[in-house]
Formats: C-alpha cells, sequence, structure tokens
C-alpha cells in the first residue's frame, strides 16, 4: 500500500462505486443470464438445435482462418487471416489481445481494465495506436487529435464472439488504407449471424463475472442479430478497479437492390479505477507491494455510440458504399510522476475528449484490358469529419479539478482518393501499383491554459502516397513478395498551431501536421494446402520525423527520424484433423537518425517477439495453449537501461454436452512475476527531497482461473 492507501478518498470511492446502484446492476444481471441459462439447458431435444455428429476425420469441421488458402490472393508475405476457429479457443485475459493474433504484435496494459492497450509491433511502441490502424466493419477504430494519445485505439467495446474474421497487413504497401496504417492495419469483420444463439455467465477470481447473451433474431427479410455483454471485475492489484463494463451490439443484413445492405447499432459504456506504473525504488523498499498503487484515484470512465451502414452491389464490377457515426466521451485520471511538479498537490492529471465523428467512402472494382490482358483496378474515396468540443488537460487531486493546463475545441477534416491496378502479364507474376491522396484540414480553438490567444489556428496539408507491389509464382505452392510505399500518420491538431507550450510558457514550434513514413518489404509464402502454411519477410521502414503531441503534456515533444528493420517467420501446421500449430517470431531494429552510434536506440521498441500455440478439437474435447513472450528492450537512448523480458502461458479447455459447452482458462499458468511494460524517467514520491530517475514498471496480472458456462439454443 502506499502513503495514500488510507486516505478518506479511498472510502468515498468505495461508497460511490459499491453501492446501491452498483450492487442491483450486478445482482440483475447474473439473475437474468442464470434465467436465460436455465432455459436453454433445461429446452426439451424436440426444440433444441441438433449437433452435428462429430467426425474426426472430416477437416472441415474446424476451418482455421490460419489455413485458408492465400496463393494468388495476399501480396504480401506480411499479409494474413485468422477466423471465428482461431479466435474461439483461445483463452483471452483482455479484449484487446485479440490483435495479438497478428504475429509479432504485442497488446499490454500499463493501467486499469477499461483503458486502450499499449501495443507494440516492427519496433514500434504504438503507445495506444499511432502507427497502427484498426478497423471494426470497416468503421476506422483510430481517434484523431485524442485527448490522452494520438490515434487512440480502444477495442474494448468488441464482443468477442461475435467477430467472424480479422485480416491483417503491415507497412504501408496498399493504397486502401492511410492515416496511422504504416506499421500495420487490422480488419475485424462481425458475424451476420451467429451459428447458435448463445447465453453464457463466466465466473473467476477478484470478482470476474461476465455475462453474453447473444441471439439470431427472426426479420421480415434477411437475418439479424443481437447481443449484450455485462463485465465486472476488481483486478488481483491492491486496488480494486471496480470495473463496470456495459456493452451492446444488434445487426440486420438484409438485400437492397442489386446489393446487401448491413446496418449496425452499437454501444459501450465503461467505468474503472486502475492501478498505473509504480517506481522500483518504491518496491524494493517495501513502502508499495509488488501489485501496490501510489495514488488510489486514477482510472477513468468512457462511452461510445455509434451507427454503421454497408452496402456492396454483387457481381464482378462490385460497387461498395459505407457510412458511419460514432459518439464519443473519456474521462481519465493519470498520474506519472506523483509529486514531482505539484509537491503538496500532487501530480494528478484529468484528462477529458468529447467528440462526434462521421465519415462515409466509396469503392469500385472495375476490369479493364492491357497488352491483351486482363487489369483489376479499385478505385476509391472517403471523407472524415471529428468534431471535437470538449478537449482538456487539466491538473487535479482525488479527480476534482483545480488548475487548467489547455482546454481546447478542435475540428478536423479529410478527403482522400486513391486507385490501385491488379495486372497479371503472365500467370507466374503479378503486379500492383497504387496510389493515394490525402488531404487533412485542421481548426483549433485554445478556450484556456497558457498561450490560450496563440495556440489557436488553422492548417492544411496533404500527401500524395505511392504504392508497388510485385508476386512472383515461381511454383505452384510457393510465391514471393516485393513490397514498397509510402504511408504517414497525423499529428494531433494542437500540435499543428502550437506556439506556447503550456506547462512552462516557453516557446515552442508548431509540427507538421502529417508525418510521412516509407516502407519496403521481401518476403515470401509456402502454403501447399489447408495443413501447412509458413512466411517469411525481411522488412524496412523510414519515418522522416517521429514528432508526436503528448497529450499527458498538452505540448509537442521532438523526436528524431528513424530507422527500423526487421525479420519475421511465421508457421502454421495441421497434422491431422484434430491437432493444430502455429508459431510467429519477429525481430525488429530500432534507431533514431542521425544520432552517432551508442546514443541512437528508440525507448521502448521490442527486439523480439515469440508466440506459438496448439488447439485440440477432438470429439466433445476442445482446447489452446499458447505461449507469448517478449525479450528485453531498451528503455533510454544509450541502451543502458533494459527491460526484462516478459513470458504468458495460458490455458483453455473446453467440453461439449449436449448444448451446454463448459469451458475454464487459466491465464499466466506457471504465475509469472514478470512485467506487461516498464519505462524509466524522472518522478518524485512523498517525502523525496529530489526527483529521481527510476524504472517504473507494471506487473503482468497473477494466476487466474475462470470458469464458463454457455448455452446453446
Amino acid at each position: 500500500m502506499s502513503r495514500h492507501a488510507s486516505t478518506p478518498n479511498v472510502l468515498h470511492r468505495r461508497a460511490r462505486f459499491l453501492g446501491t446502484r452498483f450492487l442491483l446492476l450486478r445482482t440483475s444481471l447474473l439473475l437474468a443470464l442464470a434465467t436465460l441459462l436455465g432455459v436453454a439447458s433445461s429446452a426439451s431435444a424436440d426444440d433444441a438445435l441438433e449437433s452435428e455428429p462429430i467426425d474426426d476425420d472430416v477437416e472441415s469441421m474446424v476451418v482455421f482462418g490460419r489455413a485458408e488458402q492465400q496463393i494468388g490472393r495476399a501480396m504480401a508475405a506480411s499479409e494474413g487471416r485468422v477466423g471465428a476457429a482461431d479466435l474461439d479457443l483461445r483463452p483471452l485475459a483482455r479484449t484487446g489481445e485479440l490483435l495479438e493474433v497478428i504475429p509479432g504484435l504485442i497488446a499490454t496494459q500499463h493501467s486499469g481494465p477499461g483503458k486502450s492497450n499499449q501495443l507494440f509491433l516492427r519496433g514500434f511502441n504504438l503507445d495506444h495506436g499511432t502507427d497502427f490502424a484498426a478497423h471494426f466493419d470497416g468503421v476506422p477504430v483510430n481517434f484523431r487529435s485524442h485527448g490522452h494519445g494520438q490515434g487512440y485505439l480502444d477495442l474494448n467495446f468488441v464482443i468477442p464472439e461475435l467477430i467472424e474474421t480479422i485480416d491483417f497487413r503491415k507497412g504501408p504497401y496498399r493504397a486502401d488504407v492511410g492515416d496511422f496504417a504504416s506499421a500495420g492495419a487490422s480488419f475485424l469483420r462481425s458475424r451476420d449471424q451467429l451459428p447458435d444463439s448463445i447465453a453464457s455467465l463466466s465466473i473467476g477470481e477478484d470478482r470476474w463475472v461476465r455475462g453474453l447473451v447473444a441471439a439470431n433474431l427472426e426479420v421480415p427479410r434477411g437475418e439479424a442479430l443481437i447481443a449484450l455483454e455485462g463485465k465486472t471485475f476488481d483486478d488481483p492489484y491492491r486496488l480494486d478497479s471496480d470495473l463496470l463494463h456495459i456493452n451492446a451490439f444488434t445487426k440486420w443484413t438484409l438485400p437492397v437492390g442489386d446489393g446487401t445492405l448491413r446496418a449496425s447499432l452499437m454501444g459501450y459504456h465503461a467505468e474503472w479505477f486502475s492501478t498505473d506504473q509504480i517506481p522500483r525504488r518504491a518496491v524494493e523498499s517495501g513502502d508499495v507491494s509488488r501489485l501496490g498503487f501510489i495514488d488510489p484515484d486514477l482510472g477513468g470512465e468512457t462511452t461510445r455510440v455509434s451507427a454503421n451502414l454497408e452496402w456492396a452491389s454483387e457481381g464482378e464490377d462490385q460497387l461498395r458504399l459505407s457510412t458511419y457515426l460514432i459518439y464519443y466521451r473519456l474521462k481519465l485520471f493519470s498520474n506519472f510522476t506523483y509529486f514531482l511538479d505539484e509537491p503538496v498537490l500532487g501530480d494528478e492529471l484529468a484528462q477529458r475528449d468529447q467528440r462526434l465523428a462521421w465519415g462515409a467512402r466509396a469503392e469500385r472494382d472495375l476490369s479493364a484490358e492491357f497488352l491483351g490482358t486482363s487489369v483489376d483496378f479499385e478505385f476509391g474515396a472517403e471523407t472524415r469529419l471529428d468534431h471535437i468540443p470538449e478537449l482538456g488537460l487539466y491538473r487535479s487531486q482525488a479527480r476534482q479539478r483545480f488548475a487548467t493546463i489547455r482546454e481546447d475545441a478542435v475540428t478536423e477534416v479529410s478527403g482522400s482518393v486513391w486507385a490501385e491496378g491488379v495486372w497479371t502479364p503472365v500467370s507466374w507474376m503479378t503486379w500492383t501499383v497504387g496510389v493515394r491522396g490525402d488531404l487533412f484540414g485542421f481548426d483549433v480553438d485554445t478556450k484556456a491554459g497558457q498561450g490560450a490567444f496563440t495556440n489557436g489556428g488553422s492548417e492544411i496539408d496533404g500527401l500524395v502516397s505511392p504504392k508497388l507491389s510485385l508476386t512472383l509464382r515461381p511454383a505452384d505452392p510457393f510465391e514471393i513478395y516485393v513490397n514498397a510505399g509510402g504511408g504517414f500518420h497525423s499529428n494531433d491538431a494542437r500540435g499543428t498551431t502550437l506556439r506556447i507550450n503550456p506547462n512552462n510558457g516557453l516557446t515552442e514550434s508548431p509540427v507538421d501536421p502529417l508525418a510521412r513514413q516509407w516502407g519496403a518489404e521481401v518476403g515470401a509464402r509456402w502454403q501447399p494446402d489447408r495443413r501447412y502454411h509458413v512466411t517469411g519477410a525481411f522488412w524496412w521502414l523510414h519515418s522522416e520525423s517521429e514528432l508526436v503531441f503528448v497529450g499527458d503534456g498538452g505540448f509537442t515533444e521532438p523526436q528524431e527520424g528513424s530507422r527500423r528493420y526487421g525479420v519475421e517467420l511465421t508457421a502454421f501446421f495441421r497434422p491431422f484433423p484434430w491437432l493444430a500449430f502455429d508459431g510467429s517470431y519477429a525481430w525488429s531494429n530500432a534507431d533514431f537518425r542521425n544520432t552517432r552510434s551508442g546514443i541512437d536506440k528508440i525507448p521502448g521498441a521490442v527486439e523480439t517477439v515469440v508466440s506459438a500455440g496448439v488447439t485440440l478439437t477432438q470429439g466433445p474435447w476442445s482446447g489452446s495453449l499458447r505461449v507469448r513472450h517478449f525479450g528485453a528492450y531498451p528503455l533510454i537512448e544509450d541502451n543502458t537501461q533494459r527491460a526484462g523480458g516478459t513470458t504468458l502461458v495460458n490455458l483453455g479447455g473446453n467440453y461439449d454436452w449436449k448444448q451446454l459447452r463448459f469451458s475454464l482458462s487459466v491465464l499466466n499458468l506457471f504465475d509469472s512475476k514478470d512485467s506487461d511494460i516498464e519505462y524509466f524517467y524522472e518522478s518524485q514520491l512523498a517525502g523525496e527531497p529530489a526527483p529521481v530517475l527510476d524504472v517504473h514498471s507494471h506487473p503482468v496480472p497473477p494466476r487466474q482461473v475462470r470458469a464458463t458456462v454457455t448455452a446453446r439454443f
């Protein structure tokens, strides 16, 4: 415990979050789910859907997305797909770990269960998503000019059981994705309809309770589903997180004209307290336990509500149209340096983000003749508008603001057009040529804080990004890929008009609105059939600037241009229909450019990532054992301080009986004491006479056991 542990704030927090409202919500959720489970499990055999007999010799009974044919489909070795079967058996501690199906990607957490995960990929400490783009049913998940971090990517609104496929890419080689996609991009696609309606109840240690009802609906036309998820959790840390998580999703798929319309609505709300990273010296002195905390008032509250329409025509020359509207709100409380800046009141920060985001997209496929052979074209255009009337950073104590660092209203708009052509002049060679143009407009109205009358303004910037890929097929199950292209990430709008540092009043220079990046890759793929799938790639990425707006400080942090390169290997092997193995290895090097050797390492750039798993589907039994490891990495430019490696093993098992599935997950099977994440920076604890440079870490959660009962109806 910390010096704060016995303050009245903790008692106030308990009274507020464990009051009548919260207890009634939890009780009603459990009663409702128990009733549904009882109805589903007691239904007569005549009314229940009969399960097909399991035939061990029929491989198609369980189809893994990793086994889907990519020869002739993918344009790079680093492209891929995972499907529902890959996700269904994977034990997950957090929703954000869905992205760990992407080889080489790590999703950790340095804060509470309602906050976006910290992501690492290809030598990037992506923070909460700056150079990795995610999409859900075509809707971008990342938020521009976010109150906590540029490109903030929070997947907690996703219900894993509803995901049908996750497609992924790495590198800036495709024209249909622009902002935030240089390290990689993912595309989560929800099911149009579930194989069976389900009701599930999960319980576990530290008051883990999760209930889910997801049902197919009878509608006059097409198909529909609806899902409701509720979750509570206290975390295994000394400070209870008191997580309250409510999630709802509905989707209607129906024929319209000569195509198919998909309409969906989603609503998500969460409240939580968080245990953030703590300094090593506090643990070693015994002042704070390894699972302890410094400030008991950290955490937040978030809401996301969205509507999405997608329409796609049938036939070869397909037309795809989509539009979406998102309402989003976040309140976040953080304290990274404790009493460094405010020796009496503390360094707690309150961040606020409230916005409406609207976007639309159109794509058209066409074919033409060139030199006697067919060329397939894709043309597209998209636009996006983020209206952010409340974007604030404040000093606070016990979640009560006492000073404004800066407060802004931001409007950010973008428009993009792209074209991509695929030409196969001979059967063993395919060229893909693309170009993308992006234009961004920024308007910042600074309402309060130092520089309130000078930090506002407007900016416009644009980029043209060429793309080129070559695919060679020297043998039928083997392909070689050569890829290159330009990409970018947008910087926070507030950084583009910055003149005065709101923390100290010193003069600052504004940053370029768009940060240019160039990448290339050479790779190969061998996939003779559904049983074997092997890829390998060598990649390189050059960033002209890593200037980013620091949401936790309200100013722009200047960083030099960077150079990253690395190697990736992946493999999928299914020796029997009931047994599958998969594994990946990724190594990367990340350096600042124009800096002498010895002080050029990029802090937080994970160098080695290894993941592997075995999946069993035999009769009524199924399960998965998975290991994930990321090695040591630099915490400071001269590499004298390095984070230790982290290894986690998760185990999940299922048994199917009639219309019920009984599941057991053991997360962190061997109770690893490693860190989820480590940093090296200056902080000051209460009572310390001066700041101290120290390692700050957040431990991985101790072993957790969770049991689930799922009824199909």
